[in-house]
């Protein structure tokens, strides 16, 4: 009787669902999430703090753009039409894109400690957030400093200045640490309630200085022998994978120890814990909507016909001032189908993905890394036209980026398949009705850019027609795959239809033993 009397609002426990007794309607539902969200609103107004949500995309994306920015230094390499593409040049470029790969990775390692860092800090204020504008502005010095270092490679002061800004970023937020545990509303429910919260204190102000600590000796070394600082800084990127296995070999060695009782609480900023796929997810959707972003950029830098230059060579037709572009605007149309369609693969993989594991997050990594590189690929596909004698060696490298691009997005639906029951949807494991599409959709990029390096190596004099011929086939056998996959699985299947002798062989044995064995009753 009671409960026909009270509202549905306040028969329902904290935690669980309304209670009903009937179907209750979409307004309803409405009113209740929509009058829980107002009371939680009113609350952190009088507290005086926000939610952090907005600030953390504010974040995310301008990390995303500066790590993708970081390549502009490597695709600006100026290499004059009377250079050739000798070891020389192959060295500058091969040295630039390996420094780029190494900051890349550091600063998504920025990224992912701010991520565990905010998943400490369940609110912010007005303090809290020009702390972490401050952060986000030293963040964005990393790309000029990268640009000190290619330029001046044997100057140390660009691999010292990068370090300093690694170093200050780990200072403001252990700064954002202390400030969030000295007012501790501005925490997480889970570390707010906890009864080790000096604990977790210590545990996250170690995973945001442990890196700006290496780069402080990167910086000193930088001074007198600076190989020794990018050792360092390359420590930096893997030093949670140095640190699990250190602990896998000392669990083998010592055997494998009980943790403490305090290390019974499970939290999300574990260093071994994977980040959230969704985290994940938008991360990797900035760098591939910033890297399509770049190439247009180009096109509008360099492809705009210079006045005085229609008047005077193409006599007035702006017309035939833009034909003789014609082959930069096809470079930027094959390169921006290649990015589309590797976000499309990531999608698509991520998309059946439950859970992300480290090493799917390492690998995807890697793989944003050389996507990367795209707009340098772009660069060297749109220089055909003007240096054509140096065409193989540009083709290569181009391919080389897609290659690495594309397998290490293959590598994570690899690293998935091993753990498939914590990792992938049912439709997508061993056996599942989308298994064999998957498959060849991330397979398609790889064997089709390996495909153009191995023909450039028999057929070098038609290099250019090759690649083209990739980024123009590419496209359509997606729109085709799943088409072609069915008539393989059908073609497969014919096949195996086709052996009847088999079957009868294996019986055969059976037939002759129940010859052998008296009949049943």
């Amino acid at each position: 009787m009671l409960r026909a009397v009270l509202p549905s609002r306040l028969l329902w426990p904290l935690g669980s669902g309304p209670i009903m007794s009937g179907p209750q309607t979409p307004e309803h539902t409405l009113d209740v999430h929509g009058d829980s969200s107002l009371c939680r609103k009113d609350e952190d107004i009088r507290e005086g703090t926000q939610s952090s949500h907005r600030m953390l995309g504010f974040s995310d994306a301008l990390l995303s753009i500066i790590a993708t920015v970081m390549i502009l230094p490597v695709t600006h390499t100026e290499i004059s039409p009377e250079q050739q593409f000798d070891k020389s040049i192959q060295r500058l470029l091969a040295t630039r894109i390996a420094v780029y790969l190494m900051t890349f990775l550091i600063v998504t390692v920025a990224w992912a400690a701010h991520t565990r860092l905010f998943q400490v800090v369940g609110k912010i204020d007005d303090t809290l957030a020009l702390l972490n504008l401050a952060c986000m502005m030293t963040i964005t010095l990393l790309p000029y400093t990268f640009s000190l270092m290619v330029t001046f490679p044997d100057v140390p002061l660009g691999i010292f200045l990068f370090c300093v800004c690694v170093i200050a970023i780990g200072v403001v937020q252990a700064l954002i640490v202390g400030y969030a545990f000295h007012f501790p509303h501005l925490l997480s429910p889970q570390i707010r309630c906890s009864a080790h919260r000096a604990l977790s204190r210590r545990h996250i102000l170690h995973l945001v200085l442990r890196g700006p600590v290496l780069c402080f000796l990167a910086a000193i070394f930088s001074l007198f022998f600076f190989p020794v600082s990018y050792l360092l800084m390359v420590t930096v990127i893997f030093l949670p994978y140095i640190s699990k296995a250190t602990s896998w070999c000392k669990d083998r060695l010592v055997g494998h120890r009980d943790p403490p009782a305090h290390n019974a609480e499970v939290f999300s900023f574990d260093l071994h814990e994977p980040l959230s796929k969704e985290r994940v997810e938008a991360f990797s959707d900035g760098v591939y909507a910033i890297v399509a972003t770049l190439l247009i950029l180009d096109i509008c830098e360099d492809n705009v016909p210079d006045p005085k230059a229609v008047k005077e060579q193409f006599r007035g037709s702006l017309v035939a001032a833009l034909g003789a572009y014609g082959p930069h605007f096809l470079a930027y149309f094959g390169s921006f189908a290649t990015v589309g369609l590797l976000w499309f693969a990531h999608h698509s993989l991520f998309l059946h993905v439950r859970k992300a594991t480290q090493a799917m997050g390492l690998l995807n990594t890697l793989s944003l890394a050389f996507v990367g590189g795209l707009p340098l690929a772009y660069q060297q596909t749109a220089a055909f036209a003007r240096q054509p004698r140096d065409e193989l060696e540009r083709v290569r490298l181009s391919c080389a980026i897609v290659f690495f691009a594309s397998i290490f997005q293959f590598a994570i639906w690899t690293a998935a398949l091993l753990r498939q029951a914590e990792t992938l949807q049912p439709a997508v494991r061993f056996g599942g009705q989308e298994h064999a599409f998957m498959f060849a959709k991330l397979a398609l990029y790889p064997c089709a850019s390996l495909l153009a390096f191995a023909a450039t190596c028999l057929l070098s004099r038609f290099s250019t027609a090759i690649f083209h011929v990739m980024q123009i086939a590419v496209p359509f056998a997606f729109l085709l795959l799943r088409l072609l996959v069915r008539l393989a699985l059908a073609s497969l299947r014919g096949l195996r239809h086709l052996r009847p002798a088999q079957p009868l062989r294996s019986q055969a044995p059976e037939e002759a033993q129940s010859q052998l064995l008296p009949s049943s009753c």
